[in-house]
């Protein structure tokens, strides 16, 4: 059996119950298969990927807190510190039901490559909750947030760990569990990453994953021979990604006529009107049926379906595994273009494999969606000098950076052999510098 085999055996085998993060680790290690093959008698003497997919660290804990009712509630809280070679832990605290420890581990293993295709100085760690945020009051919410912090306050630092918003941790979140922290350690510093631009946030964070996704997309298209302006384009999601997504491909001259949310998914042939669903999502908090309200040209649908419709290019922002096979099937006949993930992991692997064999550009989210933490990143650099740069700054570093990674990725994968694979691209390109950077750090 091949080193390559023998590891994933053994991932599935030492962390029985965690399918997501055996897909993390089977997608990033069979397109490191060439790599790793180059290196085997070496990397195997020095257990490299073994030490590449177990966490250094890794902390569950329970979060008791106070509902309006009087009730006491009960959450478990995770942290997961995957790999530090380049740089602090790096990675969003998710607040969802769905969150347990296999997620938590497959977000922040594949954060590792994505932090480290930035070209920044960061290390991959991921945490979170399986709180809902959703329905809570603004109290409960900093009750739970508190608590949430209370105890994972001895873990983070601005050198150390350095978290930041995700599914369901927003501003708000953020500025509780940044109080919180400031309360119980005494220090005013860049500890967490998306706090209000009046304590220590950066300006662009917000639009940043979604801006960066389209910059990424727009360069991946011109490498590729073809422009991005006039094109149409289905986005699923309906949150910050996804909106932000939508903004900047409007602005590049696409026109994206699909959204959704848990409940289903809006189709509007004139464009996506992003006022209407600002207001609907981030005003309102409802849900996207409203949506016919503000457009009565518009189509509302229940349940899956978004990526039914014939398009150019496909943008999925929602949340993992969220584009099946069948989609994929039904995009390829549609005639799609590209499809570049806004989201973590959206698309199965038997959808990405169909559509890399059909001649799909595809662009993974540890690539594509890697704005959000690059300018999470940024934040640091302006906490650590006491600065705060203008919009027009972040954003200029924001592009360049995804700018880069296009480049380094496409690089990647033609100087293995792998010309237009970018999934293998950007897992070598992010792979080759925290393995540098392991080596030289020695057996640790």
């Amino acid at each position: 059996m091949s080193y390559v085999d023998e590891v994933i055996a053994r991932v599935i085998e030492k962390n029985p119950g965690e399918p997501e993060f055996h897909q993390a680790v089977k997608e990033v290690l069979e397109s490191l298969r060439v790599v790793v093959e180059a290196n085997e008698e070496k990397f195997r003497k020095d257990a490299l990927l073994e030490r590449l997919v177990e966490p250094e660290r890794q902390f569950k804990f329970r979060v008791p807190w106070v509902d309006d009712k009087g009730q006491v509630q009960v959450n478990t809280g995770y942290r997961v510190q995957f790999n530090s070679a380049i740089g602090p832990y790096k990675g969003g605290l998710r607040l969802h039901p769905s969150v347990n420890i296999g997620i938590i581990k497959f977000l922040g293993f594949e954060q590792i490559f994505k932090n480290s295709l930035t070209g920044l100085p960061i290390g991959g760690g991921k945490g979170g909750s399986d709180f809902d945020p959703k329905g809570k009051s603004d109290r409960e919410v900093m009750a739970f947030c508190q608590s949430f912090i209370t105890e994972l306050y001895r873990y983070i630092g601005a050198d150390t760990d350095v978290p930041a918003g995700d599914i369901g941790t927003g501003a708000r979140e953020i500025g509780y569990m940044y109080g919180q922290y400031k309360r119980l350690t005494g220090l005013y510093e860049g500890v967490l990453t998306g706090k209000g631009l009046s304590f220590g946030g950066s300006l662009a964070r917000t639009e940043a994953t979604g801006y960066g996704l389209l910059y990424l997309t727009q360069e991946l298209l011109k490498l590729n021979g073809k422009d991005i302006n006039g094109m149409t384009a289905a986005v699923s999601g309906s949150g910050n990604v996804a909106t932000y997504a939508i903004q900047k491909a409007q602005q590049l001259g696409v026109k994206v006529v699909t959204c959704s949310d848990s409940n289903g998914w809006v189709y509007d042939p004139d464009g996506i009107d992003v006022a209407a669903l600002k207001e609907i999502k981030e005003v309102k908090r409802a849900r996207l049926t409203e949506y016919k309200n503000y457009r009565p040209n518009s189509e509302y649908h229940e349940g899956r379906g978004v990526w039914s419709v014939k398009v150019d290019l496909a943008l999925p922002c929602a949340t993992q595994n969220e584009l099946h096979l069948e989609d994929a099937q039904q995009l390829v006949a549609n005639g799609v273009t590209a499809v570049c993930e806004g989201a973590n992991m959206p698309t199965t692997l038997e959808a990405t494999e169909y559509l890399q064999k059909n001649g799909v550009i595809f662009a993974p989210g540890k690539a594509a969606n890697a704005g959000g933490v690059a300018t999470s990143a940024l934040e640091m650099s302006q906490n650590s000098e006491r600065l705060s740069w203008s919009f027009d700054e972040v954003d200029a570093k924001l592009k360049d950076i995804m700018v880069n990674i296009t480049h380094n990725m496409a690089d990647a994968a033609e100087r293995y052999g792998m010309a237009g694979n970018y999934v293998a691209g950007a897992n070598i390109a992010g792979f080759e510098k925290v393995v540098n950077a392991m080596n030289a750090q020695g057996i640790v």
